[in-house]
């Protein structure tokens, strides 16, 4: 029974994000999620007392997969300025595949109820660019003599980007290549000279393998970083 009404539950986190995103925060309403959800209304006050509690927990989720899938590129063993590269890719392909993430987005836009501590996707967001900005600093792959409140910036300003461009509706592939052509411009401005050469610029799994800090190439943490974006849309 309770695996069962953890997946209703779940369902309905899944409609009210595709209804939120598609629709905004006004015009979505209970009865068309529930629709969406294939459930009763019943069941769906039964898991939420309000619209508003459903837009929380459709928050709630964006910001945990942005979490649990920084988390997991970061147990790849790549290094934190590849993560983070790895990490706009992933948000990129997420904009298009899991509707919590642009929902939250939008949710942040349109002015629903003020975001509880921690569902907030866009200070989410920010934050774990900067996380992983000072995690590369600090694993010496930044230019040496660099501001880092223009490198901060700079990175967070184009990264925040993706979304603009998610939003549009180019083919997939076309956002993937911009994404990476941002790494092309981007790198050489962040790194010591040539060392661009060392990460990877594209999706997971293409040429050429990155590095870890001071490494040779290594397949295998780009097999398991590919890993992360299984479920995502292609």
């Amino acid at each position: 029974m309770q695996d069962r009404s953890e997946r209703t539950r779940r369902k309905l986190v899944h409609a009210g994000a595709e209804m939120f995103n598609r629709l905004g925060y006004a015009n979505a309403t209970l009865t068309g999620i529930a629709t969406c959800a294939g459930v009763t209304k019943g069941a769906l006050y039964f898991h939420f007392a309000s619209k508003d509690d459903l837009a929380e927990a459709v928050r709630l989720r964006g910001a945990e997969l942005l979490h649990e899938s920084v988390g997991a590129l970061r147990a790849t063993g790549l290094s934190p300025l590849q993560t983070l590269v790895d990490t706009t890719h992933w948000l990129a392909r997420g904009l298009r595949g899991e509707p919590a993430i642009p929902a939250g987005l939008r949710l942040a836009r349109e002015g629903a109820e003020p975001a509880a501590p921690g569902t907030d996707f866009h200070q989410a967001w920010l934050t774990a660019v900067c996380a992983l900005l000072r995690q590369a600093r600090d694993a010496g792959e930044l230019r040496p003599g660099l501001r880092w409140e223009s490198i901060e910036s700079l990175v967070v300003a184009a990264s925040c980007g993706i979304e603009a461009l998610a939003a549009t509706g180019i083919p997939d592939a076309e956002l993937q290549r911009r994404v990476a052509g941002m790494w092309s411009l981007l790198l050489p401005s962040l790194v010591p000279a040539g060392a661009e050469a060392d990460f990877r610029t594209g999706l997971p799994g293409t040429d050429p393998a990155p590095r870890l800090v001071g490494e040779a190439p290594d397949d295998a943490a780009d097999t398991r970083s590919r890993r992360v974006f299984t479920g995502l849309a292609a």
